[in-house]
């Protein structure tokens, strides 16, 4: 094995019970996406981390969304740089910790974000620290992690961002949740979400039932037309996740709201997308209602690219270098900053976070090995890197 690696590994395994204390601390604070206190909090502790290793380190602060976070050792280094990628978010409200902290039994930790991700980002960090300890000084290793992922960066420009730092690198892992039986994610479907309102007539559904003009019923029809839209061949779905309407029984509702999700993979797919659903807002089933679309703002996809499969490949070298058993290049349908990355022409892999399940709910869970076997495995990744 290479000196460096060997180094790299024994730092890791001598920092365990530290790497154990910041997994909780950043856990048991709360960020979730409207919590920008929280989030900004957890942006000044990684910053301070990487400031104790002569770490270039930015805070962009940004209005009504978490602050966004970069920070960079060895900038001065020769060869093109590496990012490790994520978000200090959750999906929890405030309150969640306080309930349900932080916990680790029988090998496995617990607590909102333990997974997602916060435990990539501790893997991250120490994957980082784990490479200064060794005497690493080829590339450039950067940190970018966003404030505002789990809410699409609904309120902020930290997409743009995110293209803007990363180009020019020769690699991004991004840290967001790894899977149990070692998929690494080459791909994602970008996200697109919709909300259709409509207006009708209220009247009372007994005196004059005639004189109504029911959102509802409208917003029925305007349902299966909007389902009927999923293209599998294309591997574009819509999905109407949300449905609301009306007051009362002995009402013909005057009012009606879907929210659609779609998913998609190409990034060309978007004006069509867009074009149907307008057409389908435009169509008017029951006389006299009005239907008003909004577009929610979403993530872009993560093309599966060449380059993408040739750093999956060096994962891969890494994985059975390191006897940690078979990955296997993985699509997905959720999204991650991994877009961005890959939209600013970096090969990119995701799913390089510590190894869990249930995320975004109260059974959310981690191996807490896998904290130290993902910290390894992306010090031992950067180190063979052989992209220009």
């Amino acid at each position: 094995m290479d000196g460096r690696k060997k180094q790299a590994f024994q730092f890791i395994d001598e920092h365990r019970e530290e790497m154990l204390a910041l997994w909780q601390e950043l856990v048991n604070l709360e960020s979730g996406s409207k919590h920008k206190p929280g989030i900004d909090a957890v942006a000044g502790r990684i910053q301070q981390i990487l400031a104790s290793e002569g770490g270039a380190t930015r805070i962009i602060q940004l209005e009504q969304a978490g602050n966004m976070l970069i920070g960079e050792l060895g900038a001065d280094r020769k060869k093109s740089k590496v990012l490790l990628l994520g978000h200090m978010d959750t999906v929890f409200p405030v309150g969640t910790t306080a309930n349900r902290p932080f916990a680790i039994r029988d090998g496995i930790a617990y607590g909102p974000g333990v997974l997602d991700m916060k435990g990539g980002i501790v893997a991250a960090l120490y994957a980082m620290k784990a490479l200064q300890a060794a005497g690493y000084d080829e590339r450039p290793l950067k940190m970018i992690l966003a404030g505002d992922e789990e809410v699409a960066h609904v309120n902020s420009n930290a997409a743009e961002l995110f293209v803007a730092e990363a180009r020019g690198a020769a690699a991004a892992f991004n840290c967001e949740t790894g899977f149990t039986d070692d998929a690494i994610v080459v791909g994602r479907k970008g996200t697109a979400l919709f909300e259709l309102e409509v207006k009708g007539v209220a009247v009372h559904a007994g005196n004059e039932p005639e004189n109504g003009r029911s959102a509802i019923l409208e917003i029925a029809h305007k349902v299966i037309a909007i389902q009927n839209l999923t293209n599998w061949k294309t591997g574009t779905t819509y999905n109407v996740g949300v449905i609301q309407g009306g007051t009362v029984p002995n009402a013909v509702p005057g009012y009606a709201k879907i929210i659609v999700d779609v998913r998609y993979l190409e990034p060309a797919l978007l004006p069509e997308i867009r074009r149907q659903m307008q057409e389908v807002a435009a169509k008017a089933y029951v006389p006299d209602t009005i239907t008003v679309i909004n577009e929610i703002p979403g993530i872009a996809p993560m093309k599966r690219t060449r380059e993408g499969d040739e750093l999956f490949s060096i994962v891969k070298k890494t994985y059975e270098e390191m006897e940690l058993g078979n990955p296997y290049a993985k699509l997905v349908g959720g999204g991650s900053d991994s877009a961005y990355s890959v939209l600013a022409g970096v090969p990119t892999v995701c799913a390089m976070g510590v190894k869990g399940g249930r995320n975004h709910s109260p059974e959310e869970f981690a191996i807490v090995d896998s904290l130290f076997e993902r910290a390894k495995l992306l010090a031992s990744c950067i180190i063979n890197l052989n992209l220009k």
